[in-house]
């Protein structure tokens, strides 16, 4: 050991004393009771085990000691940091991938679970991408923003396919990125290592030229862990060169943050092993003593409330010592994957490992990878996205592991209708009855150490509750000039609350709608044709593209393509709808080709396809320019554009949903240029991700500047964000999608900007759902989209809405509206009565092996 001085054996007699009588130590006295050999240290593990002790017996399990069944999943052996000491971190070129793929998760996952695991250790480097080549391409053709967002979505499929609660271990996390990750992890953890600042920043220490390691950046890890309430591990790493004052220094900035936070529910106090084959090869081990003595002050310092843990495979047999030191955790133990940091040290078989504990006095039983404490104590501490996996391993009265095998469970929880419940009068009610109680049940525990608080928090400030007469006001300036309304006033109208606010809104828009198209809702009898989802763009929200790889990998012939144009044609439709992913292997002129096959084998079809990304992506492959290719593409047979591919058009948006797909620029040039050749498009806006209502009104005000314009969009179309399957939403970057108020206030205020230049507003029952739908067709919208017969992308995306609707049930929302309805054009004409007779013959949908609708 490194020492900062030698005590004498009357201070470490006093110290010891002192630890005996229940004294609160201070850092010199803990450093001094390092020092305790022989005699001393006897009395200093009787002083430890009988605050370990109490604290057992306080929290319901007298005489337990723990450990979690876990299974190690090495989700990355790259790092950008240079631990001196390290074996775990490597370089790219000795791995067969950066990255463990998902099939690789889950099937290290899997087989824990058959062996009867409940946690999922993921254990990697620190944020590999930023050091190594390899990592960043991995993660960009996978479609991941960072590590952290692939550590997201792996946790998400490990408890939806396993049920195992994953315990991420991901290194140097941001407030941010722990609000990301926390909704997916029963628990979190980070070792504090040390806090001597010298190990890191002088050249030949153990952390020197690892950024993660600098003990500024891991304790403001630990205090944004406490702040965003996640059950999260820490320890000390000792052996490494630190003094012993460093030592302790280290164990007092826990306690400070366990104090102040109350989130950290373990520390783990692991020795130093030597390893071959790194810088710090030659290092000596920890004599026994010495770790005990460690692990014996641990204990004084942090208290009878803190679990601490020695790794059982590190301390070569010593069971018996650690636990009289103080220990009541051995932490994770796996009967199937090895300790990947320490792969050298086999983990003891646990029937070994309990064999130990009772022959030491105490009982061994099994938790979760979050402590039973939290598990009880329940919100703040566990996201209610998780609860319901912890709840299905856990002993409801103890917290400890219980219950069947683990098994996967859906971690997103459905959308619900809200409902009535609890003291909904409590408005009027507080001024006569008053409240139940005057503070939570949990007040003692869910705050922090109230004490420390009270000398670190500013009194509150009151704020003055607005009124909304600024509303009222916006409102009446939208009665007068609906699409003059200037950004102000719009962000107010999208701030409409429930009830008198949102009703009013809906109502004048609906309204404007009335005045503008009257009050016949339309639809058109139309197929969709998603002829490839094979794409390798990289956009965040979709969930439509893959691999070529992939399971759900696939791409259409020519012909195939072609019979789905004559299905759609002799159930009575009027349109085929197509786009794609952008397949690697798809040449420019494909495009016309699968255009050219439509008209040919369904001449009559309005052929409706090809996005401006696709646009754009055809006409540099074909070396053409935007308007020479669309040229090409009209004479192939496109009569019209989907403006898809807008999603939100500001870049800065745009750069956090999509890695490469085109800028604004681009798709206002297509669009722009389309529109110039005549060629007719749709406009629409995907919102309710990582964008605000800023946003949305700014994006609003382009489309009706450039229809000013051109004049060539025929309808504009609201999308909500499906998030479910959504890898931006499963990496923890997006929100789910809009809320129902949401979307009634941005369909009604569209419906208010474009007055006067595009009289079309569509509505998509996939995303929407029927409930929805028939709400914003009482607030400004008068079109419902198509049929469609098919719909790939949004289910793909997680849409429980269905992939087709009959012309019945396109009728049976507008009724619902208390609207009438009409079958359309793709441009809003009149549609021929043959293609309305035999589309109401078929309910305008193809359907194999059913016989047409007969009425009457």
């Amino acid at each position: 050991m490194t020492e900062g001085f030698t005590p004498t054996d009357a201070s470490i007699r006093r110290a010891v004393r002192r630890a005996r009588d229940g004294v609160t130590l201070d850092p010199v006295e803990a450093e001094v009771l390092l020092h305790a050999r022989g005699e001393h240290l006897e009395t200093l593990f009787e002083a430890a085990g009988r605050v370990r002790d109490a604290g057992l017996a306080a929290a319901g399990r007298p005489g337990v000691v723990t450990f979690s069944r876990s299974v190690f999943i090495p989700l990355t052996k790259l790092c950008r940091d240079r631990c001196h000491y390290c074996t775990f971190a490597t370089v790219p070129h000795r791995l067969p991938a950066a990255y463990l793929s998902p099939d690789e998760v889950v099937e290290i996952a899997a087989a824990g679970a058959a062996a009867g695991c409940t946690e999922a250790l993921f254990t990697l480097g620190d944020r590999p991408e930023e050091r190594w080549p390899a990592a960043r391409t991995w993660l960009d053709e996978a479609g991941y923003a960072d590590t952290l967002s692939y550590v997201r979505a792996m946790a998400i499929t490990v408890l939806e396919r396993t049920g195992l609660l994953p315990h991420l271990n991901p290194g140097v996390m941001s407030w941010t990125e722990l609000q990301r990750l926390k909704p997916v992890a029963a628990s979190m953890g980070m070792m504090l290592e040390t806090t001597a600042e010298r190990l890191w920043s002088q050249p030949g220490g153990p952390h020197y030229g690892s950024p993660d390691k600098e003990p500024a950046v891991r304790l403001r890890v630990l205090e944004d862990a406490g702040r965003s309430a996640v059950p999260f591990t820490t320890g000390i790493l000792v052996g490494i060169g630190e003094t012993l004052a460093e030592r302790v220094d280290a164990l007092f900035a826990i306690r400070q943050v366990a104090r102040r936070y109350g989130g950290i529910q373990e520390v783990i106090v692991q020795n130093f092993r030597a390893k071959p084959d790194t810088a710090m090869r030659g290092t000596p081990d920890l004599e026994p003593a010495e770790l005990a003595a460690t692990v014996a002050v641990a204990r004084l310092v942090l208290g009878p409330k803190m679990r601490i843990q020695a790794p059982p495979n590190l301390i070569a047999g010593e069971f018996e010592l650690l636990l009289r030191a103080g220990i009541d955790d051995w932490g994770g133990v796996s009967p199937l994957t090895p300790d990947h940091v320490n792969p050298e040290r086999p983990w003891p078989q646990i029937e070994a490992l309990a064999e130990r504990t009772v022959a030491a006095g105490f009982t061994l039983a099994e938790r979760l990878p979050v402590y039973p404490e939290y598990v009880l104590r329940g919100e703040p501490w566990l996201d209610p996205r998780i609860r319901g996996h912890v709840d299905a391993l856990a002993d409801p009265v103890t917290g400890l592991a219980s219950g069947p095998p683990p098994a996967g469970r859906p971690w997103q929880e459905p959308e619900v209708v809200l409902v009535a419940s609890g003291r909904t009068d409590l408005y009027a009610a507080i001024d006569t009855d008053g409240r139940t109680g005057d503070r939570r049940d949990d007040f003692d525990s869910v705050y922090g150490d109230w004490a420390e608080l009270r000398d670190r928090v500013a009194a509150p400030t009151t704020v003055p509750r607005p009124t909304r007469s600024e509303f009222r006001t916006a409102l009446r300036h939208a009665e007068a000039d609906p699409a003059g309304l200037s950004d102000a006033d719009a962000l107010t109208l999208l701030s409409a609350s429930a009830g008198a606010e949102i009703d009013a809104l809906a109502a004048l828009a609906d309204a404007v709608r009335a005045d503008t198209v009257g009050d016949t809702v339309t639809y058109v009898v139309t197929r969709n044709i998603n002829f490839t989802n094979v794409c390798y763009t990289g956009c965040r929200f979709c969930a439509f593209a893959q691999r070529r790889t992939d399971a759900d990998a696939y791409t259409l012939s020519l012909d195939q393509v072609g019979q789905r144009a004559e299905q759609a044609w002799s159930v009575g439709a009027t349109e085929v709808c197509m786009q794609g992913g952008i397949h690697p292997d798809l040449p420019g002129t494909a495009y016309f080709d699968i255009a050219a096959e439509v008209k040919r084998r369904a001449p009559g079809l309005h052929v409706h396809a090809f996005s401006p990304m696709e646009v754009v992506n055809g006409a540099t492959r074909a070396d053409l320019s935007i308007r020479d290719w669309l040229v090409e593409a009209r004479a192939a047979g496109v009569d019209s554009l989907p403006g898809t591919a807008a999603e939100i058009l500001d870049d800065d948006v745009r750069w956090i949903l999509t890695k490469g797909k085109l800028p604004t620029a681009s798709w206002i040039e297509v669009v722009t240029t389309a529109h110039d050749l005549g060629i007719p498009t749709t406009s629409t806006m995907m919102y309710g991700h990582v964008d605000n209502p800023t946003h949305w009104v700014a994006h609003l005000k382009l489309i009706a500047e450039l229809q000013a314009r051109t004049g060539g969009f025929t309808e504009f179309v609201l999308l909500p964000f499906v998030h479910t399957n959504a890898p931006l939403y499963l990496a923890g970057i997006a929100r789910p999608g809009p809320t129902a108020l949401e979307n009634r206030a941005v369909h009604a205020l569209a419906r208010l900007l474009l007055h006067g230049r595009i009289a079309n507003i569509q509505t998509s029952w996939v995303k929407l759902g029927d409930t929805g739908v028939v709400d914003v067709l009482r607030g400004g919208v008068n079109d419902l989209g198509g049929t469609l017969m098919e719909e790939t992308i949004s289910r793909m995306a997680g849409s429980e809405n269905g992939s087709y609707k009959t012309i019945a049930d396109l009728e049976a929302l507008a009724t619902a509206a208390g609207r009438p309805a009409r079958a359309r054009t793709t441009t809003y004409g009149e549609v021929p009565a043959e293609r309305l007779a035999t589309a109401r013959a078929h309910d305008g949908v193809w359907r194999p092996n059913l016989l047409p609708v007969i009425n009457g």
